[in-house]
Parts: C-alpha cells; structure tokens; sequence
C-alpha cells in the first residue's frame, strides 16, 4: 500500500515539473502608445519595447546606444544603435547626449536596465531601456545589422 502512495506521489510530482517546464507561448507585444508634445518630443515610459522603439529609431532626436560587448554587438545589432559597452559607460557619458532621447539595448533587458539606471542616477532624464533587448527584437522579425 505504501509503495502505491509514493508512486503516486512521484508520479504527481513529476507532472508538476514537466508542467512547470512549459512555456506559454506569448502574444507578441502591441507597441506602446508614443506620446508626443507640442515641441514634438517625446513622452515614453522608461521601460518601452521593440515595437516602440521599432517606430522612433529613425528620429534624428532619438539615439539608441547598445550596452553589449564588442562580439555581441558584432554578431547582430539594431541598425543605427552606437556600441557603448556597460563597463564603459561611467567613463562614456560625454558621448551619450542629454539633449535627445536616448535607448538603451543589450541582449535581454537586464544590462540595457542596469545601463538606464545608472544614466538616470547621472543627470540623464530622457533614457529608457529596451524590454527584452535583442531577443525581443528579433522575434519581431526587424532589421539585424551585422
């Protein structure tokens, strides 16, 4: 009797984990609402995603600054974004401009928000991370420049 319940209670136990393994696929994200003043600047949230960035990348008021490493960024990146690794951006600022909306891109969101932070600690108000960075990215299926 024992050994019925304990294999009942592996067998329970093995469905929650394979269950667990799954992962539900995922509607692709609408882009967000770009909102602009009458100055026409924009008004973004600090955390955006591919499709909005998608939609402002080619404004000339727009600068998208990459925080991956130099192989990373070799391998594929959003065409226009300038390679600014994370370790070198305490000593980088005077490259990245206060005066434009700027996006920060790495391959998944965690450095790009580390890099946002950091910036918005530093006097740059006008800086938003990527949700997903490049993985994101190209599961939407835009342009890799390599």
């Amino acid at each position: 009797m024992s050994n019925k319940i304990l294999n009942l209670l592996i067998g329970l136990l093995l469905v929650g984990v394979l269950a667990g393994c799954g992962q539900a696929a995922q509607a692709p994200a609408a882009p967000q609402q770009v909102a602009v003043s009458a100055e026409g600047a924009l008004n973004l949230p600090v955390d955006i995603n591919a499709q909005t960035v998608e939609q402002i990348r080619n404004r000339d008021d727009v600068v998208l600054i990459d925080v991956r490493e130099d192989w990373e960024f070799a391998e594929g990146h959003i065409p226009g974004a300038q390679l600014i690794p994370l370790g070198t951006i305490p000593d980088s600022l005077n490259k990245i401009p206060k005066d434009k909306t700027v996006v920060a891109v790495c391959r998944s969101g965690n450095r790009s928000n580390q890099a946002t932070q950091f910036l918005r600690e530093n006097g740059f108000d006008n800086v938003h991370n990527m949700l997903g960075g490049m993985n994101s990215w190209s599961q939407a299926g835009y342009e890799v420049e390599k």
